[in-house]
């Protein structure tokens, strides 16, 4: 299967690197032509545009950092679109809108194309070993077809259902994520000011009924003093943002997610668009005129597990 991939960010670099690994013709593209070096230089094509990749490719992902990007590489004159035709599928590995994911999917349908959404979750260090988590919506028909390429970028593929509906439990998993880091910042700031040894509040949370994801990997590098979780605040905006989206589509009324979007909003004001995530826990700090730091943890997450064959996640 030929395979073009759009978009090597701190995420999509990392997927596309699993797929080159594995043996897969790859052709890549991003604007800033410097990120494909690596790529090239490991045997990679290159394409001068999203439709020429999308001719010459069986299977064409996307995974850029917001909808509005999606929109242009998909409906230019000479975007994705453009280059679809019959048997091809257009995987969308963005964390994106639900609404605009089936949007644009029509377009493909119309094109004689099948399209996929496909968001990862479990943060940039697994993505670059393989060993992510991918949720895939669409036909089954589709998923099989994508399989292959699936369990090479990623370890655990859950078939969320149809196309639409791995975009609305990415976002609800970023939501969860979102609201434990505001909370965990809470949590290590007040155990601090109590007088707790961090690196034992670190252990207590993380053996008992406290423990979190977030927790096993952001407070770490909290605790570190870099906070690079490779995610930034706009990013985390952009997700819950949608969040809401799906929820206000749903007509739940929702408490927490409003009060933790302004947190950010805030974060971000203070800290900067491009500030780490994590650095949110910095509202607290400042306010407390004091720093969450302990010996022993990592300036940045790396993910010691073996890459291993990906499989289907059966429900």
């Amino acid at each position: 299967m030929k395979i073009g991939f759009i978009g090597l960010g701190n995420v999509g670099g990392k997927l596309a690197g699993s797929l080159l690994r594995n043996g897969f013709d790859l052709t890549v593209r991003d604007l800033d032509k410097s990120a494909a070096t690596p790529f090239l230089e490991k045997g990679a094509a290159w394409a001068d545009s999203p439709r020429e990749m999308a001719e010459a490719v069986d299977m064409i992902i996307t995974c850029l950092p917001n909808p509005a990007a999606s929109a242009a590489v998909m409906e230019a004159d000479d975007g994705i679109i453009a280059g679809l035709s019959e048997g091809k599928i257009w995987l969308e590995m963005s964390t994106t809108d639900e609404a605009e994911v089936k949007r644009l999917a029509e377009k493909v349908v119309a094109a004689g194309a099948t399209p996929m959404d496909s968001p990862v979750s479990g943060g940039c260090h697994r993505a670059a070993t393989g060993n992510i988590a991918i949720f895939a919506g669409g036909t089954r028909e589709a998923f099989e077809r994508a399989l292959p390429a699936l369990t090479a970028m990623g370890r655990r593929i859950l078939h969320t259902g149809p196309l639409g509906s791995a975009s609305v439990l990415k976002v609800v998993t970023n939501y969860l994520a979102s609201v434990h880091l505001v909370a965990l910042g809470e949590a290590l700031t007040t155990a601090a000011k109590a007088g707790m040894d961090l690196n034992k509040t670190y252990e207590a949370i993380r053996i008992s009924s406290g423990n979190s994801f977030v927790h096993e990997t952001e407070s770490q590098v909290i605790l570190n003093g870099s906070y690079n979780i490779n995610f930034t605040m706009d990013l985390v905006i952009k997700d819950m943002t949608l969040f809401e989206n799906v929820a206000e589509r749903a007509g739940v009324p929702l408490e927490i997610s409003p009060k933790v979007l302004d947190i950010f909003r805030d974060g971000q004001e203070k800290y900067g668009a491009r500030a780490w995530s994590s650095m949110i826990v910095k509202r607290l700090e400042d306010a407390c005129a004091m720093e969450l730091r302990a010996p022993g943890f990592p300036a940045e997450m790396v993910d010691t597990e073996a890459e291993e064959p990906g499989a289907e996640v059966v429900t």
